[in-house]
């Protein structure tokens, strides 16, 4: 079983050139499975059915695993499969129909508009890292941008002019985002003060010795920088999440929300609509003559 696996992760790297991360989880789940079915004295792919891999799922959230963790595993034995029956060697995927019980969706916290609006209020620091981190959080804000697409970021990927930036997100897929005004007059005002970079590929965000920045010296930048100017914790992810609510409160385009954010299921995209739903029912609760509670009473 070993060696047909070893083949799917040679397949997902060199084929799908997933990142060595994705890789590490994808090794992890199925080695976890491969245990499991030596513990059955099952040695052949073809050998696991349906029944057994349920047995399976169920000996995991005994353990105490979550329904998201237990959908991971059961994703990556359902692709293993399908890897597996292109190449001829198993004839059925017992993964297929079966589904792990479902995860609480966490709703992702954000900023509400005016707290926003604190945090991006230009003091008028010259500084120049105070200059670059104002502009890292408007661009984040502005156009939706993930972390590692902020910190990847090159120069000749913006286009002030136009006030686009284009971005290469999750599986290689390149999109091209909008930049809001107030982003472009950060993102000019950093890059008039931008040390020299010996860079060659000229990354937008550099530190003092000319360096690009890691995702893990931009979060701790963001951090310091909510502390400082809202008196809160913040990391690049919550701008995320405020950039999409904020938009689909305001325009109620899921489909065009999706694309900005670069979401390859809609699914992922619709926990907004519940994060609007929250929002408004609190506001009926505040403000609606006959929303008031009998405890209230």
């Amino acid at each position: 079983m070993l060696p047909a696996l070893d083949d799917f992760i040679g397949h997902l790297r060199s084929e799908r050139q997933l990142s060595a991360r994705t890789l590490e989880a994808y090794s992890r789940d199925l080695h976890s499975c491969c245990r499991f079915l030596e513990e059955q004295r099952i040695d052949d792919w073809n050998a696991l059915d349906t029944a057994l891999l349920r047995r399976y799922v169920a000996s995991r959230h005994q353990a105490g695993l979550s329904g998201r963790s237990l959908q991971r595993e059961l994703s990556a034995v359902r692709s293993l499969y399908h890897y597996l029956i292109r190449e001829r060697r198993c004839r059925h995927n017992p993964a297929l129909d079966l589904r792990a019980p479902k995860a609480a969706r966490k709703l992702p916290r954000l900023l509400d508009a005016d707290l926003t609006t604190q945090l991006l209020n230009d003091d008028g620091d010259d500084d120049w890292l105070a200059v670059r981190d104002h502009a890292m959080l408007e661009l984040f804000y502005s156009s939706g941008l993930r972390l590692s697409e902020l910190a990847g970021l090159n120069i000749d990927q913006l286009d002030l002019t136009e006030g686009e930036v284009r971005v290469l997100g999750k599986g290689n897929k390149t999109r091209l985002l909008p930049v809001g005004r107030m982003a472009r007059e950060a993102l000019r005002r950093w890059l008039k003060v931008r040390p020299t970079v010996p860079d060659a590929s000229q990354p937008v965000f550099v530190g003092m010795q000319g360096r690009r920045l890691t995702p893990r010296a931009i979060q701790q930048r963001v951090r310091r920088y909510g502390i400082e100017h809202i008196g809160q914790h913040l990391h690049p992810h919550m701008l995320r999440h405020s950039f999409a609510s904020h938009l689909l409160e305001s325009s109620g385009d899921l489909r065009a929300v999706q694309e900005l954010l670069g979401h390859a299921d809609i699914s992922t995209t619709q926990v907004y609509t519940h994060l609007n739903f929250q929002h408004l029912a609190e506001v009926y609760d505040r403000a609606h003559p006959r929303a008031r509670r009998k405890s209230d009473d």
